[in-house]
This record gives C-alpha cells, structure tokens and sequence, in this order.
C-alpha cells in the first residue's frame, strides 16, 4: 500500500476514535471566545438577486452604494430599498455562459471579483479579480480596463484583495498564491502553500514591485489611518501581520493580532480600528490540519474532497465571527452569530454611519447590523 495513503489512513481512524471516545474536546467544533456579544443574528439581510458571494462592499466617494463583486464576474450596486440592486461593471468581456449565480469553472472566463477600493481623487473603481488581476474602471462603470496581471515575471494567480494610499498615489494588493486559483482555495490551506506575495502598484510610473513574498495565503489588506503601517491578513496561520512603511520600523514585519480563526478581508473605521471578518473560527481539527501540511495532503491522498474538508474545518454549524482590533492590535470587541441563524462565512465588515455592513464570499446576501 501507499505510504501516504497508510498515513492518511491511521490519521483519519485516530480522529475518528478521538471524536467517538472522547466527544467532550469537541475536535470539530470552533471555540467560544471569551467576551464574545453572540447578537449577529439580529443583523438586517438583502438578498442580491440572481448572485452569490458579495465578497467585498465599498462606497463610493459620494456615500453611494455600496458596491460589490458577485461570484458570475460583475459588480453590482445597491440603489436601495426600491431601485435594488444595478449592474454597474464587468471585469470581462467575454460574458458568453457567464449566466448562472455560481460556476466556478467558468469564473477564469467570467471573472470574479474580490477586493474593491475607490480612488477618492477620481472615483476610479480599482478591482482584485482573482483570475484576471488588477482592472480599474470610472466612475460610471461599464467594462473594467486591465491594470497589471504579473510581478517580476510571475503572473498573478489568486489577486486577493486591494488597499489604496492617497498620499502615496500607490495600490497594495495581496496574490494569495502562484500555484493555486481561487476555486482551490482549500488547497492553499491543506497543503501548506507559502508562495502569495504583497505587491505595490505605483499609479504613476504603472510599475508592480513585491514587497513581502512567501506569505500563507495573504488576504485582506488595510492601512493604518496615519499611513505608518500596512496591515495584511495571514489566513492560513490565523494571524494579522504588520508591516511598517515609515518610521524607525520601516520595513520591518511583526505580527499584529493572532485571531482565534480564519481572517478574510480587514477594513479600518473612522476611528483608526479595524474589523477583521473572520471565514470561520478555527477548530482543534482545522488548526492541527492547516499546521502540518503533511495531515492536508494526506487527508486529500485518501479520498475526501475539497467539500467535506470545508465543512470540517468550519465546524458542525456554519457561523459569523467579527473582531474588532485597535491601532495595537488588541481585541476590542467580537461579534457572533454563532448558530448561523443569519449571518455565515462573513467575508468583510464595513462600518459606515453607525451601522456595520457585512459581506460574504458564499452566501447570496449582505447583512447590515446596526449597534
């Protein structure tokens, strides 16, 4: 036989007993965070009509919208209760097939927006499409122009999620990895992939540097409100890195916040704080999985698909979990749906006039909770 699949397979029965025999460490199950305000569920839903997956949300430099990319290639934008939903752009122009809510085969063709940022000098829209790159597209929307698809020679393969500078007139911007595509993105996790890469966009000369590579699957990024720091989301080791960008740290990473589950995008306040959303929290199983990459791969060798590995790594029940941090990092509050009654795979927090706009990469609506 196999050795791998000897491994995988001794895994596989030591979870099974440990879960049979010993139910009480709940070794599917995610945490309870001490602290934690279980009150998501109240959150207010709109459905996007015919789409799944509103991933990021964003207002424009006018209060309009917001604006979010759906998993069929567009962009949409809430006009309100009675106008709804519009299409506002495509990051594709091959739009042929591109019909149903959710098609990951055809999303390399249709394109699938992530990461949405307005430049406030220009209401340009700048856009992370994770297969076809950085695109940008006016303030009136229509088909979205290409800005960069390569770093060094290296294509992009997962564009992830995008952060503006206004004083720098510079884009950062995360490509989670160069070996796996978003439709794969379990894989990035279960095999211990460390190739994604932080990348700076200078507006003016159009030239793409890296800035930190053999990251594990870097998502959200954000800016620190004085501009000294770059925030980028680690989903695979559960962790915010900082990166400093002036003063006497220039250069230098630390780790900002260690989370108790899998961070998405994160979005900074009026207040300088920051929301980080997280997938899921992590349970024993997925935190001991995604820290041995051999237990990943083996547990693909024998025979369980992308599918199940996902439910198993987001626990029995899907859920909501929002972290609030401050400019140091620490936990300032956690919001939950922790039954799923409402919110579930919440992808970003939006805070905006009181009211926290919440996103999902999976699910067909947005909430918005008021506090």
């Amino acid at each position: 036989m196999n050795p791998t699949r000897v491994i995988a397979s001794a895994t596989v029965l030591a979870l099974l007993a440990i879960t049979l025999f010993k139910p009480q460490q709940h070794l599917f199950s995610p945490p309870h965070i001490p602290g934690s305000n279980d009150n998501l569920h109240t959150a207010k839903t709109i459905h996007v009509t015919g789409a799944v997956g509103p991933e990021s949300l964003v207002f424009d430099r006018d209060g309009g919208g917001p604006y979010t990319g759906v998993a069929d290639g567009r962009i949409l934008k809430w006009e309100g209760e009675e106008n709804g939903w519009t299409e506002f752009a495509v990051t594709s122009s091959n739009r042929t097939g591109c019909v149903r809510p959710f098609a990951p085969e055809l999303e390399h063709v249709c394109g699938r927006p992530l990461g949405l940022k307005f430049d406030k000098k220009n209401g340009d829209l700048y856009i992370a499409d994770a297969y076809l790159g950085l695109k940008v597209v006016g303030p009136s929307g229509g088909l979205a122009s290409q800005v960069a698809t390569e770093a060094e020679g290296q294509p992009f393969v997962f564009t992830n999620d995008i952060v503006i500078s206004e004083d720098e007139d510079v884009i950062y911007f995360t490509d989670s990895s160069t070996i796996f595509q978003r439709r794969q993105f379990m894989l990035v996790l279960l095999s211990g992939d460390k190739t994604g890469r932080l990348m700076k966009f200078n507006k003016s000369t159009k030239e793409v540097t890296v800035i930190l590579r053999d990251l594990a699957f870097p998502n959200g990024v954000a800016l620190s409100k004085d501009g000294s720091f770059l925030l980028v989301a680690e989903t695979t080791t559960c962790r915010i890195l900082r990166l400093w960008l002036h003063g006497p740290n220039a250069g230098q990473v630390d780790t900002f916040a260690e989370l108790p589950g899998f961070p998405d995008n994160v979005r900074r306040n009026s207040e300088g704080q920051f929301w980080v959303a997280l997938h899921s929290k992590v349970s024993p199983f997925a935190m001991w999985v995604s820290s041995n990459s051999w237990a990943g791969k083996a547990l693909l060798k024998v025979g369980f698909n992308l599918k199940q590995l996902h439910s198993s790594f987001a626990g029995k029940k899907p859920h909501a979990t929002a972290i609030k941090l401050s400019d140091k990092g620490e936990i300032l509050e956690v919001l939950e749906d922790c039954e799923g009654k409402t919110l579930r795979f919440i992808s970003e927090v939006e805070e905006k006039d009181g009211k926290l706009w919440i996103a999902s990469v999976l699910m067909p609506f947005i909430g918005i909770y008021s506090f």
